[in-house]
C-alpha cells in the first residue's frame, strides 16, 4: 500500500480477546505499531484515548481501517461524524477491508444500514442486560448493599443500649461502625419494641 495505514481495534470489557481483530488488521497489511486499541470500552463512549490516537495519526491520502462498523462507533451520529470528520481530512475509511466512499449513493446507504445494525445491537444488548438483572433480583442474587450489622448483632447492641451502659459512640466503637448505623439500630429496636407491645426503652445519651 502506497499510503500509510492506521489501524483500530476495540472490545466491551476486560475479559474480551482483541486477537482477532488484530490478526484481521495485520492480515490487511497494518504493521503492529500503527494498531491501535481500546480494551474495555463501549463503543458509545466517545471518550476512548485508543481512539483519539488512531485518529490523530491520520494524515490526508491515509487509510482508517476497523474489522467492523461496530468496532469503531455503536450510534448512527457518532459513526457519521467520525466518518465525516475522517472524509474533511481526505482520509479514507475500510470496514472489514471494503472502502467506504461517502459521495457513493450505494455506499452511503451500506453504510447507513451497517451503523443502524451497530445500534440496535447496542440497544438489544442493554436490554438484555436489564432483563437479566431484573430476573436476578426478583430471584434475590442482587440484593444491594449488605447491612453492616447482622440481624443478632443489632439485637444484641439495642439490648446494650437499653441497660443505659453504654453511650451511642462507645457501641459504634464495640461494633466497628458508623454512628448513623448505631443510631439507625436503635431505632429499629425501639419500633419493634414498641410494636410487641413492651416498654418502650429511650436512653438520652449524647455522643
Amino acid at each position: 500500500m502506497s499510503e500509510l495505514t492506521v489501524g483500530y481495534a476495540r472490545c466491551s470489557t476486560d475479559k474480551q480477546d482483541l486477537t482477532a481483530q488484530n490478526d484481521a488488521l495485520k492480515a490487511l497489511g497494518i504493521k503492529p505499531e500503527r494498531i491501535y486499541v481500546d480494551h474495555g470500552l463501549t463503543g458509545r463512549n466517545r471518550n476512548r484515548a485508543g481512539l483519539r490516537e488512531a485518529l490523530a495519526a491520520c494524515r490526508a491520502g491515509d487509510t482508517f481501517f476497523v474489522t467492523k462498523l461496530d468496532r469503531l462507533a455503536r450510534s448512527v451520529r457518532d459513526a457519521h461524524e467520525i466518518a465525516d470528520d475522517l472524509a474533511e481530512r481526505e482520509v479514507k475509511l475500510s470496514i472489514g477491508g471494503s472502502v467506504h466512499d461517502p459521495t457513493d449513493p450505494i455506499g452511503k446507504l451500506l453504510f447507513n444500514v451497517l451503523a443502524m445494525g451497530a445500534e440496535f445491537k447496542a440497544d438489544l444488548i442493554r436490554s438484555r442486560t436489564r432483563e437479566r438483572m431484573k430476573v436476578a433480583k426478583a430471584r434475590g442474587r442482587l440484593r444491594g448493599k449488605q447491612p453492616k450489622l447482622t440481624a443478632k448483632q443489632e439485637a444484641h447492641l439495642g439490648k446494650l443500649h437499653a441497660t443505659g451502659d453504654y453511650s451511642k459512640r462507645e457501641l459504634a466503637e464495640l461494633f466497628s461502625v458508623g454512628k448513623s448505623t448505631v443510631y439507625r439500630a436503635i431505632e429499629r429496636a425501639q419500633r419493634k419494641t414498641a410494636g410487641a407491645g413492651g416498654p418502650s426503652i429511650i436512653c438520652a445519651v449524647n455522643f
